[in-house]
């Protein structure tokens, strides 16, 4: 098997198989993100893939991964008929597998249609994680993040509708104190609108090589302070409806709020009721940090 540069899988794909068929990101212009930035976008070639996995499956022989993760970011921006021959490559070698997942955004997933999307879940790929990150437009155009409002419910609501599991990503913090509430409240109607079956929260801290995080070092960007973040996180809760189960399972987060919705609201409210009353000293610095998200 063969891999180039960092490869990066989000936490739950801690023990998947991860095979990449793509290298680098081809949006790569969040101004907040520093994952692909040494890589030049490219899809690989399709016999180099089904090589990779033909090798996987001689190397793990008899016990075989229980999950297997794509990479790297937007695989789904590969034609149909490449990923669907990937996916019964998959399937053929390993073919007991309980998911197959990919990260795949917002303005990606819109490039297919409903029929594509539900080959690709009849030909085995089952999750989609998608970076939502905000659904407050004028953040989104802020950080560069390439779609809006809009397109990310449509694409929610596409996946759901093709059969896919989706796990939705929400970077608390991103707009400091100034777009807070926009942040929490947009975000929150995205998430209502597309009914993820995960929402996974995650906290803005800049990152090296990252536009933001040059304009952290020059002291033009200002961080909301913990309590602001939680107060943040406080509201989202607030005004989620949905049925997707909150995780908090990243260590930057500054409380470990997990639960069902709606069952769960009032216990996660009060959790992170519990951390606003608590001393500025229990909890982590904030600047800049050198681990990627």
């Amino acid at each position: 098997m063969r891999y180039e540069g960092m490869i990066y899988r989000p936490p739950s794909e801690g023990e998947s198989l991860i095979i990449q068929s793509t290298v680098g990101c081809p949006h790569n212009r969040c101004r907040f993100c520093n994952m692909y930035k040494a890589k030049r976008f490219r899809i690989r070639k399709v016999a180099n893939i089904l090589q990779d996995i033909e090798e996987a499956g001689q190397y793990y022989g008899d016990a075989p991964p229980r999950t297997l993760f794509l990479a790297d970011g937007n695989s789904i921006v590969m034609r149909t008929t490449q990923l669907l021959s990937v996916l019964r490559k998959i399937q053929e070698t390993f073919p007991g597998l309980e998911r197959i997942t990919a990260y795949g955004a917002s303005q990606y997933v819109a490039h297919k249609s409903l029929e594509e999307w539900r080959e690709l879940r009849a030909a085995g790929l089952s999750r989609i994680h998608c970076g939502m990150e905000s659904g407050h437009d004028p953040l989104l155009r802020l950080v560069n993040k390439g779609t809006n409002m809009r397109e990310q419910i449509q694409a929610g609501r596409l996946l759901r509708e093709a059969g896919f599991e989706l796990s939705m990503y929400y970077l608390a913090g991103l707009g400091g104190d100034e777009l807070r509430k926009g942040h929490a409240e947009d975000s929150a109607a995205v998430l209502n609108a597309a009914d993820p079956d995960f929402i996974r929260i995650r906290t803005f801290s800049p990152m090296p090589g990252t536009e933001l995080g040059e304009e952290f070092l020059q002291g033009r960007l200002k961080l909301s302070e913990p309590r602001g973040v939680l107060s943040e996180l406080r509201l989202l809760v607030e005004k989620l409806t949905g049925n997707g189960l909150l995780l908090s399972d990243h260590w930057l987060n500054f409380a470990c709020v997990h639960g069902r919705l709606p069952g769960d609201r009032g216990a996660m409210l009060r959790q992170i009721d519990g951390m606003l009353a608590q001393p500025s000293d229990v909890f982590r610095p904030t600047g800049m940090i050198s681990d990627s998200l």
